[in-house]
């Protein structure tokens, strides 16, 4: 539960990322080639909040897109 959202249970998703060289072919050039894919992780914006739970205060880490929302009563 580190970096995992309060409200949406948002998470850490895995994905890639391509290395590419050559010029575009829209630029005048032969194209592009990928050389080397790795492994990255898209971690979700979590922010800490003060918000009311069940009648207590309770300090929360909350992505931003259920605080924009206005998902949790904050203190």
């Amino acid at each position: 539960m580190a970096r995992e959202c309060y409200i949406c249970g948002k998470k850490p998703t895995s994905g890639r990322t391509i290395s590419r060289r050559g010029m575009a072919k829209s630029k005048g050039g032969v194209g592009q080639r990928i050389t080397g894919k790795t492994l990255r992780r898209f971690s979700p914006n979590l922010q800490p909040a003060r918000a009311v739970i069940d009648g207590k205060k309770k300090k929360v880490k909350v992505c931003a897109k259920c605080l924009k929302a206005g998902k949790i009563s904050k203190i």
